[in-house]
């Protein structure tokens, strides 16, 4: 038990240095070949926050554990909006200005009911992994067009924002050397954990989709909080959510994809009934928030952010007591 749990403190430490320095290799790497930053940003740094949970629901998978890989993609997103945006909205309140960041958000919604179809026969196999995957394939297009129309407009708040963020002056040797080191790393730590995820639930009697949604979902969602956080610090709130709209997006048609291409199973029946409406109704009251009243610019502010807390919190206890 002791080896259990250490490897999953020390998985998850190594598991959210590896996801940051793989971002800042792939983001620097990509700025030294001429990719502008509004990209970088929508595209590595929006997506790539989500690594620690794709290496793990496929590891998950891999060692016949979807409950754990399926809890790991919709817990996290749950973690995203409600614990990291509500951490991050009690640090610094957040506007949104970004006419970028407006569209994304119905286009996360489009993705949840997508996402949401393909599970209702309650069963996640081959075919559907296939879809989500050319899902998240349209999903990326879609980004990268809006990126590119993006950069016309120099009014977006965004453009600035990512360009101040994303390492600048990073020799291209030393960029792949993070990029591969960072890789690595993520590999191992995704196993290191993923193994000591599943003798702890072994262990203790608790079901893989519990560990999922609670240890590893909050666990590889610390990089979102770090970038969030330190992104609304910088006054750059658009960032902060972007980051969390990105993950989630592809927490659902990458991460999701990989249970049902390597290990298709039943989707265990409380995903559809308590989980999957849970993160919905929490995607809702962001965009609520976000889009705000009477054409007014949208706010996440403190109050806002004491909500999106209280809700995940109430969250947790709903699942401590489904146990």
């Amino acid at each position: 038990m002791l080896a259990s749990l250490t490897a999953i403190v020390l998985g998850l430490a190594v598991l959210i240095w590896s996801a940051d320095r793989f971002i800042y290799g792939a983001a620097a790497l990509s700025r030294n070949l001429g990719v502008s930053p509004l990209l970088i940003g929508l595209t590595i740094v929006g997506f790539g926050t989500s690594a620690p949970e794709l290496l793990v629901s496929a590891f998950a998978a891999a060692q016949g554990n979807p409950g754990l890989a399926i809890g790991n993609a919709v817990g996290s997103n749950i973690a995203n909006i409600a614990l990291i945006l509500g951490i991050t909205a009690l640090v610094a309140p957040l506007a949104v200005g970004s006419r970028i960041l407006r569209r994304e958000m119905p286009l996360l919604l489009l993705v949840m009911v997508f996402a949401g179809v393909l599970l209702l026969d309650g069963h996640l196999g081959r075919l559907d992994g296939a879809l989500l995957l050319l899902g998240l394939a349209v999903v990326l297009a879609w980004v990268i067009h809006d990126g590119l129309r993006g950069r016309k407009d120099p009014a977006d708040p965004m453009e600035a924002e990512f360009d101040a963020e994303i390492p600048k002056e990073v020799p291209t040797r030393l960029a792949l050397i993070w990029l591969v080191l960072g890789l690595l790393a993520l590999l191992i730590s995704a196993r290191v954990l993923v193994w000591g995820a599943v003798n702890v639930a072994e262990t203790l009697g608790v079901s893989d989709l519990i560990i999922g949604l609670t240890i590893i979902a909050i666990g590889t969602s610390l990089p979102e909080l770090a970038a969030s956080v330190v992104s609304a610090r910088h006054g750059e709130p658009d960032i902060a959510i972007g980051n969390v709209i990105g993950s989630n997006m592809f927490n659902l048609l990458g991460v999701m994809a990989f249970p049902g291409l390597i290990y298709p199973a039943a989707v265990p029946g409380e995903v559809l009934t308590r989980d999957y409406p849970v993160m919905f109704g929490l995607t809702l009251l962001l965009l609520a928030m976000a889009f705000g009243l009477r054409g007014r610019m949208g706010r996440v502010g403190r109050p806002g952010g004491l909500l999106l807390v209280a809700c995940f919190v109430g969250y947790l206890v709903w699942l401590g007591y489904s146990m």
